[in-house]
């Protein structure tokens, strides 16, 4: 029996940061500084906040950057390392980590270079009581160049949008990047030190077998520090962390 109460994080924080070079060149994206503090503090305070005890960061470019800064605490959490020798994506970063760790219970699943205020305690609960196998945070947008826009049924559940299309009138959604998984969903994929996709391969292949995704929708703000103007947008005091 699955206990509804999420305690562990997955943080993906193994990227090259190729967009983000002009502004931070010296470090991996989720240590860009933002008041003299990483990018990626920010994110462990809040979701410690909303409950998380056990943080587990898959880390690869400039690793050493993040884990001496770290190191195994943060307050009362614990923090610990996979280390990809070689870059392995963030779906590969995702299947290091339940290996590695042998994760057998439902976590959450974070970006490095994003931050999304979604409520935990709503999320599980959708998560537990509608059975699901994935459930997306979604935020509202009217960027439909930018992003690949999803579709949710009145029973919450998520239909994906092939192809990015022009906004109607209705509100429209995108994925925000946090993600509670049961991890038997992730056993077809036998992936080792291989590189691969979470968005582009294992997401759609596990919605393609007929997983049960659903979808959270929340109106906070959300911003990806990976684009140089996002990041900016945080320098500038635009988009308060």
């Amino acid at each position: 029996m699955m206990s509804n109460s999420i305690k562990t994080a997955i943080i993906l924080a193994g990227g090259l940061g190729t967009r983000l070079r002009t502004l931070v060149n010296d470090r991996p994206k989720p240590m860009a500084p933002i008041k003299e503090r990483p990018f990626l503090q920010y994110l462990l305070k809040y979701w410690e906040m909303q409950g998380i005890s056990r943080f587990i960061i898959s880390v690869g470019y400039l690793h050493e950057k993040i884990t001496s800064y770290f190191g195994s605490k943060f307050n009362s959490s614990s923090i610990e390392y996979v280390i990809e020798d070689v870059p392995l994506g963030t779906g590969g970063g995702l299947l290091n980590c339940i290996r590695e760790k042998n994760i057998k219970s439902p976590f959450l699943l974070l970006n490095g270079d994003t931050y999304f205020k979604v409520d935990l305690g709503l999320m599980q609960h959708l998560f537990f009581t509608t059975q699901a196998d994935w459930c997306l945070s979604l935020f509202s947008t009217n960027e439909e160049k930018r992003y690949l826009l999803i579709d949710v049924d009145v029973n919450k559940k998520i239909k994906f949008l092939n192809e990015k299309v022009k906004l109607s009138n209705k509100k429209c959604w995108a994925n925000g990047g946090v993600y509670i998984i049961n991890p038997k969903v992730l056993n077809k994929f036998k992936k080792n030190n291989i590189k691969v996709s979470l968005e582009d391969n294992i997401i759609p292949e596990s919605f393609k077998a007929g997983d049960n995704f659903i979808g959270f929708k929340s109106l906070n703000s959300f911003i990806d520090i990976g684009l140089p103007k996002d990041y900016e947008r945080i320098i500038n005091n635009e988009f308060k962390l």
